[in-house]
């Protein structure tokens, strides 16, 4: 006979057991994650990599192929990076009391234009205190130090490298074209172009092998923008010239520093200049040092005198003949750049 406690008991443990279940199934679990919004929807791995096909589509009209739901599902999808923005063909100058540059002009050299007062008087584009500087007979291991004027100052010039030069030091010429100065050429060996010892042909090869070799050493044309040696032509360069469409440039305020025996002396020939006709081409070379040594001192006079810096560049580069490029492609040196380190080549053994 079954005990009537013992099966009150058990009936009563049953629907405890029942009552569990029930409960555990029909509420909500404490540890649940609670109700995504549309927000927070947003950061799912899948629905951001979607949202990502969205804009990436309406940026770029294109969709990415492999976003398909049977793809491993990508990690969060952080915002987009911007688009770089442009490089600027200047960097912003840090100088905020730098000489700087008050104009730029765009010279257009078909028919050979000429500038600079001394010989050619052609068209006068400078106003009063407008100066545009001019550096001959580059590259050099002087060059350098002008660059860092010029930057110093947040300006620009002109370069007349010889070819000649650009074979022992390409790499400098390109730092001048990196700085985002003008370049030209003055002939291939600094040739007196008016003298009688060289013809016609002779001539006209060292216009045209200077150009070639300052295109070779930048791989890129050069301006059509030249100087003669001496300042010296004669009325076929001058037609040939012409013919090219090659603007010439003469001086207004020459430094003199070939022959200066310090930088105070470059200086001083320089503003001398200036204070006798107020503005024009100032020929420098970045060849001598007592140039490199007075630039620095010399740009802030001219900032302080109230001088103003005019940059030309030319509305399309030179186009080089292939002839000329390919004989001052024979003549490019090869590197001298030791592959071994010095060390292991020369040694102290006794001193």
């Amino acid at each position: 006979m079954r005990n009537p406690l013992g099966l009150m008991l058990a009936s009563l443990v049953m629907a405890v057991a029942i009552a569990g279940v029930w409960f555990w199934t029909s509420s909500p679990r404490a540890d649940a994650a609670a109700p995504q919004t549309v927000a927070a929807r947003a950061a799912d791995p899948l629905a951001a990599a979607a949202k990502d096909d969205v804009d990436t589509t309406a940026a770029l009209s294109t969709k990415r192929a492999d976003a398909t739901p049977a793809a491993a599902a990508p990690a969060p999808a952080a915002a987009p990076a911007p688009m770089p923005a442009p490089v600027a063909s200047t960097q912003k100058c840090a100088n905020p009391d730098a000489l700087g540059i008050s104009r730029t002009v765009v010279v257009d050299t078909t028919g050979g234009p000429g500038f600079g007062f001394l010989q050619y008087k052609q068209f006068d584009f400078l106003t009063d205190h407008e100066i545009v500087l001019t550096f001959d007979d580059g590259p050099w291991p002087t060059t350098p130090a002008v660059l860092k004027a010029l930057a110093d100052e947040c300006t620009k010039a002109v370069f007349f490298p010889i070819g000649l030069h650009t074979t022992y030091h390409p790499d400098i010429l390109r730092q001048v074209m990196a700085a985002g100065h003008t370049i030209g050429a003055h002939t291939w060996s600094h040739a007196h172009l008016a003298s009688k010892k060289l013809t016609e042909q002779q001539a006209k090869d060292e216009i045209e092998k200077g150009f070639s070799a300052v295109k070779i050493a930048l791989g890129a044309n050069p301006a059509p923008f030249f100087r003669f040696p001496a300042l010296a032509h004669t009325p076929a360069t001058l037609a040939y010239l012409e013919s090219r469409n090659i603007a010439k440039f003469s001086v207004d305020v020459d430094s003199n520093d070939f022959k200066s025996k310090s930088a105070d002396e470059v200086i001083k020939n320089v503003m001398a200049g200036l204070d006798k006709e107020h503005k024009g081409i100032i020929l420098m070379h970045d060849l001598q040092k007592h140039t490199a040594q007075a630039l620095p001192t010399l740009l802030r006079k001219l900032k302080e005198g109230g001088y103003k810096v005019v940059w030309m560049k030319p509305k399309t580069q030179i186009e080089t003949l292939p002839e000329y490029d390919a004989m001052m492609a024979k003549t490019e040196k090869v590197s001298t750049a030791p592959t071994r380190p010095v060390s292991s080549v020369i040694q102290t053994v006794a001193e």
